[in-house]
């Protein structure tokens, strides 16, 4: 239990110093009238305030700073600010990212007689009551006498559950002090022992008796930190790691008990038949989404299943309640398991079969993904940043050699997340080299969030795979609603004053504006990269075929 805070500790400085306690150095958004006494107080602090060009961006941003980091935050003004975010902390409440979301709004002594105060949506409580629905735990901050006690609250909500929490301070009670000392309390939620003990009873019995048991790793042994016990299970069991593509770079896909990437149809063959071959799959952390089913082709049997989450765990058909995720895998590891050692299958390199051909070949998503991967092999320290559509299909294939290096919205799935989360993951760990992966579509969205990276001079590489227009939507239902207007991508520089662009479309203009890139240090690097439109990566062939496979088994079955 900690000690009291001091008696003229205000209700802004308490929130600046709790969310600084718990490791933030970062806080994104964009000021506004009603939560400038509290961007004051941020700048105060050792808390560095860092301004985007959109309130969603900022969201963006923290969502990746909080996937590394483990803890995110952004600051908005009320309604316009906070309503404008709402996506992308809708996201991270999705996929399990802790965003502490921060919002100003009209003060108390404003409210009187319900005034047509600008920004002002319907109700004063429209803002909160949407975020009530994306967030794991929220606030209004309008009572002195029990802010601290809610921000405490708030808060170990975020880093109990993984998801954004939502604190809305008033702006006349920023500097008001509540006068009782606080005491705060540490609410850390045990393990029922008697459900853990049985559920490791069955669990170790299900495991030492299966011919191919082996683990599924996912988002959550990210989000908790659990890479290095998930290690130490397989290590000290012999059982291969596959993950799903949320959960990609969970382990060091280097690492020789890595299997592959799991996700079903989209999957590579060898990956797809081990897991469900398995007669025992250990399920740890695992989101059961349509994307990391590659779109609900995978084939998972229940009865031999034991999925642990942090909120619930089934071992066949049994629930077991109150069962902590991080002592349910260090129960396993104690119990010093001797199990069946599956084999892991050979790896090949995913490009291997890639035809690069002649200089003046054409660029295709194929040899765009071939050569970023032999990047990411030739060199180390590199975070790899995947938009929404083939640039997450094409880079699930990509080797990974560090954990943690990952970064996309791939059960979400919103459309612009990638160069703003550079922004958050560049702050997250500056020693980290950014790939942004991003289709003409979803850049034409955020791109511009290229402004606060050249304000920052971080030096992401950013490749636009710029096929006019949505072709993963075309593979489902072609129209002229699919195409984008064609931008001079590389030119954007131009307009900023800072970073290199480059137009690619030959084989070796793409292998000159990598390197070229690479060795740019001083700011960012944009290509260009023209493709067909019709032009589309190996997993997403993979997934085409296979589901046109099954449209056509169910056509041959009526």
């Amino acid at each position: 239990m900690s000690q009291p805070t001091h008696e003229t500790t205000s209700i802004g400085r308490y929130l600046v110093d709790r969310i600084g306690g718990l490791g933030v150095e970062h806080v994104f958004g964009i000021p506004g009238d009603y939560v400038l006494g509290l961007y004051k107080l941020l700048e105060e602090s050792p808390i560095k305030l860092v301004g985007t060009t959109r309130e969603d961006n900022a969201g963006y941003a923290a969502d990746a700073y909080a996937r590394v980091r483990g803890l995110g935050c952004v600051c908005v003004t009320y309604c316009v600010g906070g309503l404008s975010c709402a996506n992308s902390v809708a996201g991270a409440f999705a996929e399990k990212s802790p965003v502490i979301v921060l919002s100003g709004s009209p003060g108390i002594g404003e409210r009187a007689r319900n005034p047509l105060l600008h920004h002002k949506v319907k109700t004063f409580e429209t803002q909160f009551d949407v975020f009530q629905h994306i967030t794991a735990a929220s606030a209004v901050l309008d009572r002195p006498e029990t802010a601290f006690a809610e921000i405490d609250r708030v808060l170990d909500a975020a880093l109990r559950y993984k998801r954004p929490v939502y604190l809305e301070l008033p702006r006349d009670l920023v500097h008001a002090v509540p006068g009782a000392p606080h005491r705060r309390r540490e609410t850390v939620q045990a393990s029922d022992p008697d459900a853990l003990r049985e559920a490791l009873d069955e669990a170790e019995a299900m495991l030492t008796s299966a011919k191919r048991p082996m683990i599924l790793a996912d988002v959550e042994i990210h989000r908790f930190h659990l890479q290095d016990d998930l290690i130490e299970l397989a290590e000290s069991t012999g059982m291969p790691i596959a993950t799903t593509i949320l959960g990609k770079s969970v382990v060091s896909e280097a690492h020789p008990l890595f299997a592959g990437v799991y996700e079903g149809a989209m999957g590579r063959p060898e990956v797809t038949k081990l897991v469900e071959s398995s007669d025992c799959l250990l399920m740890l952390g695992c989101f059961l989404t349509d994307i990391n089913l590659g779109i609900f082709t995978a084939k998972l049997d229940p009865s031999r299943c034991i999925d642990a989450t942090s909120e619930d765990l089934r071992i066949r058909r049994h629930h077991y309640r109150d069962v902590r995720l991080d002592d349910f895998i260090r129960g396993l590891i104690e119990r010093r398991l001797v199990v069946a050692k599956a084999p892991v299958p050979p790896r090949a390199s995913p490009f291997a079969e890639v035809e690069m051909g002649p200089g003046d070949s054409a660029a295709t998503s194929s040899k765009v993904f071939s050569r970023i991967n032999r990047l990411l092999v030739e060199t180390t320290g590199t975070t790899v940043i995947a938009d929404v559509g083939d640039s997450l299909f094409g880079a699930a294939d990509l080797e990974m050699e560090r954990r943690t290096e990952f970064l996309s919205p791939a059960y979400y799935t919103s459309m612009g997340f990638g160069v703003p989360a550079a922004v958050g993951a560049n702050l997250a760990n500056p020693a980290s080299r950014v790939v942004v992966i991003v289709g003409d579509g979803a850049f034409q969205m955020t791109g511009m969030e290229l402004s606060t990276i050249a304000r920052h001079g971080f030096n992401p590489i950013v490749v636009i795979l710029n096929n006019h227009g949505y072709t993963t939507e075309r593979f489902m239902l072609e129209g002229s609603f699919n195409d984008v207007y064609n931008w001079e991508y590389h030119r954007i520089p131009e307009v900023l004053g800072a970073g290199r662009g480059f137009e690619v479309r030959t084989v070796a203009e793409l292998d000159d504006a990598l390197a070229r890139a690479w060795e740019n240090t001083s700011g960012f690097s944009l290509l260009n990269v023209h493709l067909d439109k019709m032009d589309h990566s190996p997993a997403l062939e993979r997934l085409a075929t296979r589901m046109g496979e099954m449209v056509r088994k169910k056509g041959d079955d009526r």
